[in-house]
């Protein structure tokens, strides 16, 4: 007698389940990639578990015993319903994708151009989640991430974006002002700071000047580089940022380079995403489309800065 705390081998089960569905065990066994002998031995195993006799063997073929017969119909209605569900999943998995990406990128440069990607791929919702920590790609929470860095990551693909840069930018109405300051020395600076203290000593050390500018030259300290840019926007002060990132800020005039030089930091902006679903067709249909896009954002930045702005390299 079957003790219901040991259910029989989940294997033996599958086995049974081929075989009578399909009508034999040749059949049941190149389905599930095996031998006749394996699958035969496995219903064995089932009978012998439960003590009941499934199939009667004749030389020939195989037919299911009353018993048999009444465990088949379940079964066959059990892993029936297992398959469907598994389809249904792959299909919603196929169908969403999900992206974890930093705030300002979020913000500023991937959400004006979802739209695009959505018009060329109406089967696909996108999720975007904001992070400023890196997420775990391997736990499949999510498809891919936008990274910022120097492309080497373990066990993940990175396919090139574009470069970390930025340069001072303000409102029109401040570009005089801020561009006659920018002119000198940090110490003579008489405009407000606005974004990463770290990017604008950068900034100043590539125009061959070595002191940063001083704490009380910033007078708004916001958490991200878009709340900066917003604030520029209105008149507050200078930021220092990305013409890119902020590439469509610039081309409506609410933005204007407070000074043409660009510096950089050596990092980049990165799409990872792991190589075990590198055959992913929603992660290459989305690589292809920000990879364009990207392109182009390249292209537009040149205006800006004066020079070509070629992809990052890992």
């Amino acid at each position: 007698m079957l003790e219901t705390a040991r259910l029989p081998s989940l294997v033996s089960i599958r086995a049974f389940e081929a075989a009578a569905r399909l009508g034999g065990f040749a059949l049941a066994a190149r389905e599930l990639g095996t031998t006749a002998a394996a699958v035969s031995y496995h219903v064995r195993q089932l009978e012998r578990q439960t003590g009941v006799t499934l199939f009667h063997r004749y030389p020939h073929r195989v037919e299911l015993t009353a018993a048999g017969a009444l465990v088949a119909e379940e079964a066959i209605r059990a892993f029936g319903a297992l398959r469907s569900s598994f389809m249904r999943a792959a299909a919603l998995e196929a169908g969403q994708i999900s992206i974890t990406a930093l705030p300002t990128f979020s913000t500023s440069w991937l959400a004006p151009r979802l739209g695009d990607f959505r018009a060329r791929h109406p089967g696909i919702r996108i999720e975007v989640e904001v992070s400023t920590d890196a997420q775990d790609l391997g736990a499949g929470r999510f498809d891919v991430a936008i990274r910022n860095g120097h492309g080497r990551w373990p066990g993940l693909r990175a396919v090139p974006l574009f470069p970390a840069l930025f340069m001072p930018l303000c409102a029109p109405e401040l570009r005089d002002a801020a561009s006659a300051a920018l002119a000198g020395p940090p110490e003579a600076i008489n405009v407000p700071l606005l974004g990463r203290p770290d990017w604008w000593a950068l900034w100043f050390r590539a125009q061959g000047h070595e002191r940063p500018p001083t704490p009380d030259r910033f007078g708004i300290q916001l958490a991200e580089e878009h709340l900066d840019a917003a604030a520029a926007i209105s008149g507050h002060g200078v930021t220092i940022g990305s013409p890119i990132i902020f590439g469509r800020e610039l081309e409506a005039g609410r933005l204007v380079p407070a000074h043409p030089r660009a510096a950089r930091d050596g990092r980049a902006f990165w799409l990872a995403y792991p190589l075990a679903r590198q055959d992913s067709a929603k992660i290459g249909l989305f690589r292809d489309w920000l990879s364009e896009q990207a392109e182009a954002a390249r292209h537009a930045a040149a205006r800006w800065i004066g020079e070509p702005v070629e992809a990052p390299v890992a």
